[in-house]
């Protein structure tokens, strides 16, 4: 019984041999095709990641994006904060010069923190707990973000960053400029002005990479 298991196993493997070496020359087309296939995967995915690092430096150079953070996620922490952004974006609103680039428009901030600062205090005083404010320019780190129709990638960005109290809860963003805060929270229309601006300091590739497929989430709101 042990021999004919052997003579068994002998004509199989026999068998075997023959229809690798029948079907070779196939065999090795499919299997070079799939490295082929490898390769080029991950030789598209390092040029995509390339080209999205280059897109969020030049975004980074041309967007000053603004955030407010509040002290908690209790409901009345939450309502707290959107008085301060509804504070601080009439403030800016009625004072800062309308036709400015990124740049002046950063060093306008810069300029009147005190007062952007006493302005968040007032609202946060008046809507909850006094508790303290903060308000600077400085460099923060984003995760993607969809806004409206836009989608900015990851990255390090310029942002007018205001923090109430122990600023542990979700907060609020948008881009201060250009400007493309919602007019219409509920239907997410972006402004039209600011969005030409963007599409103006963008290549129309860039501008297409982050328009396309993207679609509102209403999470917009948080991280």
């Amino acid at each position: 019984m042990h021999t004919e298991g052997k003579s068994v196993r002998k004509i199989y493997i026999k068998k075997w041999h023959m229809l690798f070496e029948k079907h070779a020359p196939k065999i090795c087309i499919v299997l070079a095709l799939i490295l082929a296939a490898l390769v080029t995967g991950c030789i598209c995915r390092r040029a995509d990641m390339v080209s999205r690092a280059q897109l969020q430096e030049h975004l980074a150079d041309e967007v000053l994006r603004f955030h407010v953070l509040a002290n908690s996620d209790s409901e009345a922490d939450q309502t707290q904060k959107l008085a301060v952004r509804d504070a601080v974006l009439d403030y800016l609103g009625a004072e800062m010069p309308q036709e400015m680039d990124e740049p002046d428009t950063e060093m306008w901030v810069r300029k009147h923190i005190d007062q952007i600062r006493e302005v968040g205090s007032r609202a946060a005083a008046g809507a909850g707990e006094a508790y303290p404010v903060s308000a600077a320019v400085t460099t923060c780190w984003f995760p993607d973000k969809t806004y409206g129709d836009l989608t900015f990638p990851a990255g390090n960005y310029q942002a007018l960053r205001i923090e109430i109290g122990a600023a542990e809860g979700h907060n609020w963003w948008c881009v201060l400029y250009p400007s493309l805060c919602f007019e219409d929270s509920v239907n997410a229309v972006v402004p039209g002005e600011g969005r030409q601006k963007l599409k103006n300091v963008l290549t129309e590739e860039e501008y297409s990479r982050i328009t396309a497929g993207t679609k509102f989430k209403i999470r917009w709101f948080f991280w």
